[in-house]
Order: structure tokens, then sequence, then C-alpha cells
């Protein structure tokens, strides 16, 4: 266990971040970079600390979160090279913002439980959006599906939803009828259409879109693999019935 408090590590880390961007002896790459260019690892790094969560590895995991965590250092040295904001303004605004946030906490609020809180929560984010719109804020860099959750339950919030499941499985028939009706120009926007549909009838039945994905992406990935590895180098020649019979074999062996 490391015995460097924690105040005195995230200030070793801004150091170090201020020293590879300095430009009298920096780091040749790091002074190369910019916000635009930085941006991608920062979701990469966000994204394998979801994977070493899904995981379980919690040694992982402590390595995945300082990358992260440096993916926030450098934007803020960036920023404060540029005289926008610094590290401090950084932490300073979510300190502040998690307390608005939590008064039953730090304040004479009261909440009734998870979902209560889940409530007032949304209440506040859309105080603080004041007149931008229900939707305003919903980030452009997210996943496709998570992103479609989050308009569609914005949408919801202000009374624009369907009162049941049903709405949204009659329309997921509606758009695929379109999609096979849709000429090769409209196929792709059609096909959009229909799985934004999709999300949105998971969403009714309470399933996370993105994350019930996820989890098919690895079902399939797991069950090709035993596949592969049981029609070795005969694989690319077999034909479909024969590839069925094998993927029906590795689903009758999960069960």
């Amino acid at each position: 266990m490391n015995h460097e408090t924690a105040p005195d590590a995230f200030a070793r880390l801004a150091d170090i971040m201020r020293a590879l961007r300095d430009p009298d002896g920096g780091c040749p790459w790091d002074l190369a970079q910019d916000f635009g260019t930085i941006a991608p690892y920062t979701i990469e790094e966000a994204y394998e600390v979801a994977d070493a969560i899904a995981r379980g590895d919690m040694v992982d995991l402590k390595g995945e979160l300082g990358d992260l965590l440096l993916q926030v250092v450098y934007h803020s040295q960036m920023a404060a090279e540029a005289g926008h904001f610094a590290l401090a303004d950084v932490t300073s605004a979510i300190a502040d913002k998690m307390v608005r946030r939590h008064p039953h906490v730090f304040g004479d609020a009261s909440v009734a439980d998870a979902d209560a809180q889940t409530m007032a929560w949304e209440d506040q984010k859309a105080r603080e959006r004041g007149d931008q719109g229900a939707l305003a804020g919903v980030a452009l860099g997210l996943p496709a599906l998570m992103r479609a959750q989050k308009l569609q339950r914005r949408a919801a919030r202000v009374g624009f939803d369907w009162p049941d499941a049903s709405g949204p499985r009659a329309k997921i028939d509606e758009e695929l009828a379109e999609v096979e009706a849709a000429d090769d120009a409209a196929r792709a926007g059609e096909i959009g259409d229909l799985l934004f549909a999709v999300v949105n009838y998971a969403r009714h039945l309470g399933i996370d879109a993105e994350e019930a994905l996820r989890t098919a992406n690895a079902k399939f990935e797991r069950r090709f693999n035993a596949v592969e590895a049981m029609a070795g180098k005969s694989l690319p020649g077999m034909d479909i019935d024969a590839l069925e019979a094998l993927w029906q074999r590795v689903k009758a062996s999960e069960r």
C-alpha cells in the first residue's frame, strides 16, 4: 500500500504533467498534443475502466483509473496554458456541483430512497439547464445507443413518451416495415429509426440498451470462438448448415 497521501499524490501527478508540457525540456510528444488529439485517449481510457470493472479485476482497475485521472490532468494543464481554467478550477467546480446536487447530505433536504434521489438529481440538472431545452447538454460524443437512451429519458421527463411498452413495441414493427419498403438511398435512415425504436422499447422494459448490446457482443464473441475452436482450419470452407450445427452445440453446452 502506498503511504503517499491523496493530496500529495495528486499534486505530484499535476507537477509531472506540467513538466511533460514544459516547452523547456518537456516531452516532444506531449508538447505536440491538443484537446482534439487527446480526446480519443480520454474516451478509450473510460472504456478500459468499464472493462476492468466488468472483468472484476481490481488490480487492473486501479491502473485504468490512474490512466483516466491522467486525462483530466492533461486537459486541465492544456487549458491552464491557454488561460481558460486550471486544475483547481476543475476540482472546485465538481466539488461545488456535488454539494449542490446532494442537499439531503449537505443541507436540510431529505430523500426517501435511491429512486427519489435520482429524480431530485434530474430536477436539479433541469434547473441548471434553465431554458436551454429538455435535450440540451446530451453529449454528442456518447455511444449512439447510450445517447438515444438519454435523449428518450429527457423527452419522457417532459411528457413526450408512450404510457407503456406497447407503444414502442408497435413502433418496432412499423419501422421494420419501413426498412423493408425503403430504397437503397433511404434504407440507412430507416435502419437508424428502427434501432432508435428498439432502444425505446428496451427503456420501457427497464433494460439498459448499451449494456444489453455489450452483453450480446460478449456472448457472440465467446460462442464464435468456441465454434472456431471446434472447426479448426476447416472453418472458412464450411457451409452455413454445418456452422449452424456447431453454433447450436456451443449454445447447448452453455445450458
